[in-house]
Order: C-alpha cells, then structure tokens, then sequence
C-alpha cells in the first residue's frame, strides 16, 4: 500500500478497500493498520478507506439484497466507481483475498466489463497460497466472470514467483530507517510504540517476523503487483485460459474462450530498487 500511495503520479488512487483473513483477526485489524499506512503517507482522510468483508463470499452472497449487509461499504464504493467511468476501466489492485470483488459482481454484474483486476494470489499450477485459500470461492467466482484478469503469481520457494523479491531483516535495518514523510502526530504501531515515518514503522515490522534461522529473507509480495503495473518490463507475462479450482487443485480448462494472464519471472533487483526510490522521494499527487 505504501508503495502505490509514493507513487501517485502513476497511479490514481480512488480508495483503499480492506476485507478479513483467517490469520489476520477481524476486519477492525485490517482497517487499523490500512489507517496507520495512510497516515504515515499523509494520504488519511485524503483517500478513502472503506471496510469489506469480514465472512466469506458463500456466506455472504445470500446478504446482497439486506440492508448493511457484511462488507457493503467496500462492495458498493467498487460498484460505485467501476460505473463512474463507462469509457475507461477501473484497475482493481487486490493483495488478499477476493471477497469484496466477487461481492461486487454477484451484486452488479453489469460492472465486470468495467473492471481490471490485478490480483496477487496463487501458486498455479500448485495448489496452496494464502489469499486463495481464504475463500477459494470468491476466486472461481471472478474467474467465471468477464473481468479483465491479471493474476501475479506468488509460488512460494521458486524463484518465478513475487516470493523470489526478498529482504533481509539486516537489509530493512540500514535502509529503511526515517523513509517517507514525517508526520507531526506519531502512529501507535500493530505492536506498540510510536512512529513517526513509515520507514522506522517497517523496521518494527520486521523486528516481529518470526526467522527460522539468521538467513532468512521476507518477500514483498504485494510489492509486485503493484510494480508490474508501474512498470511491466519487470515481470513476464503470457495469457492463457481461465483454470478452476476444484477440491483445492487446479484443473485447466485448455478449451476455455475466457483468458486471463499471469505474472512470472520478477526482476527483484529493479522492483526493490524502486520500492526504496519511492521511499526516498515520494509522490504524493499527480503532478
């Protein structure tokens, strides 16, 4: 997130959406710390932040039609600004899992011509990851749809995944501290302390990863996916047909006419670089 809001003469950011995990505790969790980025980046109360959905799309699905049904302000603010410009398509960035989106086609389908879906999730041809697993549905849903669809692989361990743009803890330590602008009322951070910049919040951040041994190096996933619409040279693409997920395994569909495409082979080097050069000189508002 903080990456695509130091870079705002690329990207024109209408509103940053939340939804719950299984690992990441209720949706409150989520929409706090979205809110302690934003304010690090001075974009809170500039760009607007809307809860999603706490359950899944199955659960949730049978709601449409109630009033303040669960995730409503973040399915109805996608409705909303996919049908706010019927000429161009509204780019969709989604870092977890795809509740919201999937909610926002089951409601209004007549948006999905309007959508451009960048997701990070997945490591097809191998089953697993975290944001598909937390609602698999959601997923086969939105592929079924006529959404424009980019899916950035993760694939964790091999090198053709955004796993493959790591960090080190030692890394991180010499580069990040006092990155981005400082804001005059410090942050209390996900595990306390008070923060200024959002380059010493990254510090405590990764000062409360878990290491299996001194060696270990945490990828920037959702860094890619942002990156690769910044800049596409940094990944390889190719298209190919729409698979499905059935019993948690993916089963291609070689005659399918609906297509998506994927993003493989990430230069880890370039994207770093810049995630840093983002740091050192952000742009807050297009220019």
């Amino acid at each position: 997130l903080i990456y695509l809001l130091f870079n705002q003469d690329v990207f024109d950011i209408k509103g940053v959406t939340v939804n719950a995990t299984r690992a990441g505790h209720e949706i409150e969790k989520h929409y706090e710390e979205a809110e302690r980025i934003l304010k690090l980046a001075t974009q809170y109360g500039e760009i607007p932040l809307l809860k999603g959905a706490n359950a899944d799309f199955e659960t949730i699905q049978e709601q449409l039609n109630n009033p303040g049904y669960d995730g409503n302000e973040a399915v109805e603010f996608i409705i909303d600004q996919a049908k706010k410009t019927p000429d161009e398509k509204l780019v969709i960035i989604a870092v977890g899992k795809l509740t919201n989106i999937a909610l926002a086609l089951k409601k209004e389908p007549s948006i999905a011509a309007q959508i451009h879906l960048v997701w990070l999730g997945s490591n097809y041809p191998e089953p697993y990851e975290y944001n598909l697993v937390n609602d698999i549905p959601s997923m086969n849903y939105v592929l079924q749809t006529e959404v424009a669809m980019e899916m950035v692989m993760v694939r964790y361990g091999k090198p053709s995944g955004t796993d493959a743009i790591k960090v080190s803890q030692e890394e991180i330590n010499r580069k990040m501290p006092g990155l981005g602008p400082e804001i005059e009322e410090p942050i209390t951070g996900r595990h306390g302390g008070k923060y200024n910049t959002f380059g010493d919040y990254a510090v405590s951040l990764f000062e409360h990863i878990e290491y299996p041994d001194s060696t270990y190096r945490r990828a920037l996933y959702d860094v890619g996916a942002v990156a690769v619409l910044k800049n596409p040279a940094w990944a390889d693409s190719s298209t190919m047909p729409a698979p499905i997920m059935i019993d948690e395994k993916w089963v291609d569909q070689p005659e399918n006419t609906r297509k998506i495409v994927i993003w493989e082979n990430f230069d880890r080097d370039a994207i770093v670089e810049d995630f840093y050069n983002s740091l050192e000189s952000p742009t807050l508002q297009p220019e």
